[in-house]
């Protein structure tokens, strides 16, 4: 995470610069921009960690272990896929959703489920895809995507499913 930081860090730092010297005003233009995103987006941003926190705390571990631990096998990973499709909003909910998650015990498998659910079912998305791309296509995508889930959390479990995170 320390690294991660630092590069992001490095990167405002960099793209303000550049945007100071093209001497336009593009640098305090992207401040307000990025001013206007984290008014909108932090509301979310902090209700997504509070679930993320309380999701620590409040699971009993022996039932986490069961429904959604490394022991949970297929079942696990089927929960995480159909968790992850019905998670709403961008990554800053599913994200820190599944870290704490991983925290409180679950699987990477489930894990890995949940997040490619939620990438590639995306429920809540799926009104406006039809909207937009129409039934048929909306169907033959879910149609191609639907299996991936369970497959690349069976794959996690199976070749990382012993490895502490």
């Amino acid at each position: 995470m320390l690294i991660a930081t630092i590069m992001m860090v490095v990167l405002a730092l960099g793209l303000l610069l550049i945007g100071y010297q093209k001497g336009q005003g593009q640098h305090l233009a992207g401040l307000k921009s990025a001013w206007m995103m984290t008014w909108q987006i932090l509301p979310l941003l902090i209700c997504a960690f509070i679930v993320a926190g309380m999701i620590q705390v409040l699971i009993p571990q022996e039932s986490l272990n069961r429904w959604i631990g490394s022991e949970s096998g297929m079942k696990g990973i089927f929960i995480g896929t159909i968790a992850g499709g019905f998670t709403p909003g961008g990554p800053y909910v599913s994200l820190p959703i599944a870290t704490g998650l991983l925290k409180s015990g679950a699987g990477v498998g489930t894990m890995v489920a949940f997040i490619t659910g939620w990438s590639l079912i995306a429920v809540g998305r799926l009104p406006m895809e039809v909207g937009i791309m129409g039934w048929k296509f909306t169907l033959i995508r879910l149609g191609c995507t639907f299996f991936l889930p369970p497959i690349a959390g069976w794959l996690a479990q199976t070749l990382f499913g012993t490895i502490k995170l």
